[in-house]
């Protein structure tokens, strides 16, 4: 039965009330796509999925952040599809795997991306590729222009349910897993049309910032939202740090974005630059995704006032936390109180354990949720009682404010003892000499596994052994021993997504491929 929950699709409506409104603007150009004009070419865009897919049929979008990313997601969700975001930073082969996984029967790119250039066979259920920018097909290809600029008056809908993305994660603790959600899950609808993002206020004066790309879940999915309420997104086609204030100020941002390391550039501006820019519209700067160092968050609250929100989910939305800055300055750490879903914390055994004791972190009462073609993963994912977890390890204080202690792919077992690294490593983050830095458990002949720090250091040249005392005594002046690193290495580039998620997989993988001995031939 198609979805009568006007609030996700009110597209018509505005391009009657507010035609000329932009739905969202380019901040480095200034180029917009209005009301209308998002709702007729993405309307048309819809009738030709709807022709050629049946409900529920997957998409799938590899496009840089451009205004034409929101007439085709906009046009999936009104033909009832799902709609797979695809990292423009992947190789050929990582594009194939997703567009195979994911069954996706239209790929919607750009010649700069067209991931065959040399006319390789496509996959085998891939009927269609549409270019955007294209003026004539591109090996096969049909004519974007062609189908949402036509003349004549615009297409009724589909009569369909409300379509969905079809989020594939960002792979930092294994190969990316498709997350999946019931188009009808009552719910997720729930969650969409209310719940806990309206705790942040979107509504149709709002002007959201996206600094981030689209192919990841939170911006698409915050950027969706203000435009279905009638808002404005400015979209930023990559980070700047004096751009992002640059864009505040020229179109009176009121809601904004951000991951950790987009703070850490913010701050390190000239304190001229950084007070340059009348930032004096914006109402609420949201960050998630990485921990944040507890003092680059004292420094950004102290800069920006109690603006700086932040909040605690995952691509599968079995749940999420938020907190204020007031909050948070009581509780440094914290990424706040359960918004959405009830919260428990889990322990080995299978039972909720009490305040400030760490545990697998659990929502009860959300959406449910799959991974793609995986039903050991999805299992994994929830507990014995049906509740979601992200996989993340954390406790409550008394009075119900979750902090998080590491991922569970993330421990280490040294001497049969469990450790998550996290402890170590916000400890590390905090030094003066640390710029970015990731603790690992590396192969022990005797305990099985050993705690190793990898630090980039803020001046390359201090790389030495003083350095690496250093920081594993400062680690032991606030931790017990077991937690701390026994040894630390020096990189120059710790490998992190686009988002800000340090790549601890990747870490990880050199220094067991550096521990494997090589095969003779």
């Amino acid at each position: 039965m198609p979805s009568n929950e006007p609030v996700l699709d009110d597209l018509a409506q505005f391009a009657v009330k507010t035609p000329a409104r932009p739905a969202a603007i380019l901040a480095e150009t200034g180029e917009t796509l209005g009301y209308q004009a998002l709702h007729e070419r993405s309307a048309r865009l819809a009738q030709f999925f709807a022709a050629r897919l049946t409900v529920g049929e997957v998409i799938a979008i590899l496009l840089g952040n451009r205004l034409e990313y929101f007439e085709v997601a906009f046009a999936a969700r009104r033909a009832g599809l799902y709609y797979v975001p695809i990292s423009t930073h992947l190789t050929r082969g990582e594009i194939e795997y997703i567009l195979q996984d994911s069954d996706a029967r239209v790929l919607v790119t750009e010649t700069a991306l067209f991931p065959w250039p040399d006319h390789s066979p496509r996959p085998a259920r891939l009927d269609d590729v549409l270019c955007i920018d294209a003026d004539v097909p591109v090996a096969g290809a049909a004519s974007y222009r062609a189908l949402v600029e036509r003349d004549g008056p615009v297409p009724p809908l589909p009569d369909r349910p409300i379509g969905l993305d079809f989020a594939y994660s960002s792979g930092t603790t294994g190969r990316p897993k498709g997350i999946k959600h019931r188009l009808e899950d009552r719910q997720l609808r729930k969650a969409l049309a209310g719940d806990w993002l309206s705790f942040f206020s979107f509504d149709s004066d709002s002007v959201y910032l996206s600094p981030a790309p689209l192919y990841h879940a939170a911006p698409l999915r915050f950027s969706m939202r203000c435009v279905a309420l009638g808002g404005t997104v400015v979209l930023m086609r990559r980070f700047d740090a004096e751009g992002a204030l640059e864009a505040i100020a020229r179109w009176r941002v009121t809601h904004s974005q951000w991951v950790p390391t987009m703070f850490i550039r913010l701050l390190t501006l000239p304190a001229e630059r950084r007070t340059a820019h009348d930032l004096s519209s914006h109402r609420l700067a949201l960050h998630a995704a990485a921990p944040c160092p507890i003092q680059v968050k004292r420094r950004m609250i102290d800069w920006w006032g109690p603006i700086v929100w932040e909040y605690y989910t995952g691509s599968e939305r079995a749940g999420a936390t938020a907190i204020s800055a007031p909050e948070w300055l009581a509780r440094p750490g914290s990424v706040g109180r359960a918004k959405q879903g009830v919260l428990h914390i889990v322990g080995d055994d299978g039972n909720e354990c009490p305040p400030m004791v760490d545990g697998l972190v659990c929502f009860e009462g959300g959406p449910t949720f799959a991974y793609h073609n995986d039903p050991v993963k999805t299992a994994e994912a929830h507990t014995p009682q049906g509740w979601g977890t992200f996989g993340d390890i954390g406790h409550v204080d008394a009075q119900g404010y979750l902090f998080l202690t590491d991922r569970r792919a993330n421990m280490i077992i040294s001497g049969g003892v469990n450790i998550y690294p996290q402890e170590a490593e916000n400890l590390l983050q905090d030094h003066p000499l640390v710029h970015e830095v990731a603790v690992i458990g590396v192969s022990h002949p005797e305990f099985g596994e050993e705690v190793k720090a990898v630090v980039e250091l803020n001046d390359p040249a201090l790389a030495n052994a003083s350095t690496a005392q250093q920081l594993i005594d400062h680690c032991r002046a606030h931790l017990s021993a077991i937690k701390c690193p026994r040894s630390v290495d020096f990189a120059t580039d710790l490998p992190r997504t686009e988002t800000g998620k340090l790549l601890k997989r990747a870490v990880r993988d050199r220094y067991r491929a550096l521990a494997t001995p090589a095969s003779k031939p």
